[in-house]
């Protein structure tokens, strides 16, 4: 069945974007678009095909695409808690005739235990909000700024509720700031789930990094693997070869 970028699925404001890997999801620019966080925690995910996984915070539903795009994960559920994004993620997965493989939930990373059950998923992914209190400026559109800052949850309501769902070693994949990263591990260690990985994002080689991709495992034993970095331009507009290879451009 040939898809029809007119679809009856796209709704006036919205575009449907072409992830250049057979599957497209639909977005409105007005509310939030995914960005390269999304992609790169998407490819540094290691998930087998028969697992079970919830991304949290699950936005307009890019993250369970990529990851079945990618042939990772069984069943794959999405939690979002603002209803337009979560309306747009359920038309993406119709669009992508997803419906069998992922589930998209309108609700609040706060109750993810009471809604799913403790231990019931293999794997938590989120790209949660980065910024607390007067870290960067709030977007006076809510729906950009609920998804930058940290208005409707923490991080450590994050944190808590993976554990929750999570079954015994299981395993935590999250995207975040590094200057949050002394907090973020201690939060981490409060709730089990052991850092085991973990990979730093540079801009450009002599730039600081500005992202970081963390693996905890729940019940792990104390050993972290640190990663080589990953570097995203060469130049000013051109990919290193690792980012076209995450983007799966070559």
């Amino acid at each position: 069945m040939e898809r029809n970028p007119q679809s009856d699925l796209i709704h006036p404001g919205e575009r449907l974007d072409d992830l250049q890997n057979g599957f497209y999801v639909i977005q409105n620019p007005e509310k939030f678009c995914f960005g390269m966080d999304a992609v790169l925690l998407s490819g540094f995910a290691g998930i087998r095909q028969n697992e079970k996984v919830l991304d949290m915070g699950t936005g307009t539903g890019i993250i369970p695409i990529l990851l079945k795009s990618r042939g990772k994960g069984g069943h794959l559920t999405g939690l979002e808690i603002q209803e337009e994004c979560a309306d747009m993620a359920k038309r993406s997965v119709l669009y992508n005739h997803l419906e069998s493989d992922i589930d998209i939930v309108c609700g609040d990373i706060k109750e993810a235990a009471a809604l799913f059950g403790a231990a019931s998923f293999h794997v938590v992914t989120s790209n949660p909000p980065y910024m607390i209190g007067q870290h960067g400026l709030q977007n006076p559109h809510m729906a950009k700024a609920i998804a930058r800052h940290e208005v409707l949850c923490t991080l450590e309501d994050v944190v808590s509720q993976a554990a929750s769902v999570l079954e015994e070693r299981g395993r935590f994949y999250m995207v975040h700031r590094p200057f949050r990263l002394a907090e973020i591990f201690q939060i981490l260690m409060k709730y089990r789930l052991e850092p085991k990985r973990m990979q730093l994002v540079y801009p450009y080689i002599d730039r600081e990094p500005n992202m970081v991709l963390i693996e905890a495992r729940k019940g792990g034993n104390s050993r972290i693997t640190v990663e080589k970095p990953l570097i995203v331009y060469e130049k000013p507009g051109v990919y290193t070869r690792e980012i076209l290879e995450i983007y799966e451009m070559v």
